[in-house]
């Protein structure tokens, strides 16, 4: 197959920042996707309405001339949020789902949930009104290794959560582990899973065999290979609990290389290509429209995109920039390790 054409996608999980950084790595996602779900952890989070309403007017600022790009606003899940508050933004069509972040979890979430409980009567109110919470699926605790967080969260936290509250439909984002992905599956309803173009491709081995490699350092942390192998199994299935949510996440070089380098993998370029990449390799090319494009709409209750994308491989090798040049400053694109033969237009 040297063409397919799919309907246009979305991004189910994106960081576009602020400022500076938000008007350099916007482009790159709407080029491609016609709709994302905006992550709140900016500084100060987008915790209200108001703060919904703001974020989405920078976005749509900063987008280029003639884009029909359209920003899924979410929020900033606090132990102090207002349940009215919440509710109200939904009826508003200002917001399509809140995020829960459990404290220290990855990149700004000091301001996220300690206890569960405490934000029970927004869960319960999200729940009746059918609003959906993504969650960063990690626990926290000093004593877990970094490695088992995931599955520590499923047992301790998200299993309970459900038990307690089955209305509540929940996407358990970037999972990264076989028991993230067996335990969606074994879920009746109101429990999906976004997976990551980069879980699809690296392992732990990517990161740190040969040398740190810091531009493949993110949050959630890359896994065993068994695990890398569970996600491309339910990506390429056709699973409809599973889509894509890039977590595409640009931090400036600087930031990247220093001795604490933050969390994050910029992938909003060439994430299509990357997929096709792997759906081909996987023998499952037609599973990859039901991936990108029609899960994540018909689990959010949205409809599918009218417009289409067409990805068309190549004899020789696409090239893509290795930096994007912001305002801010450049930030690395993120790299397969393997020649891409895909475009998209």
């Amino acid at each position: 197959m040297t063409s397919l054409t799919i309907r246009r996608p979305d991004d189910w999980h994106l960081h576009l920042r602020d400022g500076d950084m938000l008007r350099g790595v916007l482009p790159e996602t709407a080029r491609d996707f016609a709709r994302a779900i905006i992550m709140p952890n900016l500084v100060p989070p987008v915790v209200t309405a108001k703060d919904a309403a703001a974020y989405r007017d920078r976005i749509m600022a900063a987008l280029p001339k003639g884009s029909d790009f359209q920003p899924l606003m979410t929020l900033y899940l606090t132990e102090t949020t207002d349940p009215a508050d919440v509710a109200a933004a939904y009826a508003d069509g200002l917001i399509n789902a809140v995020k829960l972040y459990p404290a220290g979890a990855t990149t700004n979430s000091a301001s996220g949930v300690k206890d569960i409980t405490a934000v029970m009567p927004v869960l319960e109110k999200m729940a009746q009104i059918g609003l959906p919470m993504c969650v960063h699926g990690e626990v926290t605790d000093a004593d877990v290794d970094i490695f088992d967080r995931e599955a520590v969260f499923i047992d301790t936290k998200l299993n309970p959560l459900r038990q307690r509250l089955p209305e509540l439909r929940i996407v358990m984002e970037h999972v990264t582990t076989k028991d993230g992905i067996d335990y969606i599956t074994a879920a009746d309803q109101n429990l999906a899973g976004t997976i990551t173009t980069h879980h699809l491709i690296i392992n732990r081995n990517h990161l740190l065999v040969g040398g740190i490699k810091p531009h493949y350092y993110c949050l959630p942390v890359a896994k065993r290979e068994e695990h890398r192998l569970a996600l491309r199994k339910a990506a390429t299935s056709g699973d409809s609990r599973f889509f894509l949510g890039t977590d595409s996440a640009p931090h400036t070089d600087p930031n990247k290389l220093c001795d604490c380098g933050c969390a994050g993998v910029f992938s909003a370029t060439n994430t299509m290509a990357c997929l096709a990449h792997v759906f081909e390799q996987d023998g499952a090319l037609e599973n990859l429209e039901s991936f990108a494009s029609l899960n994540g709409p018909a689990y959010y209750g949205l409809p599918v995109n009218d417009a289409t994308l067409t990805l068309t491989k190549h004899d020789t090798a696409v090239n893509f920039p290795a930096k994007i040049e912001t305002g801010e400053g450049p930030v690395t694109l993120f790299d397969p390790g393997f020649a891409l033969f895909w475009s998209t237009s």
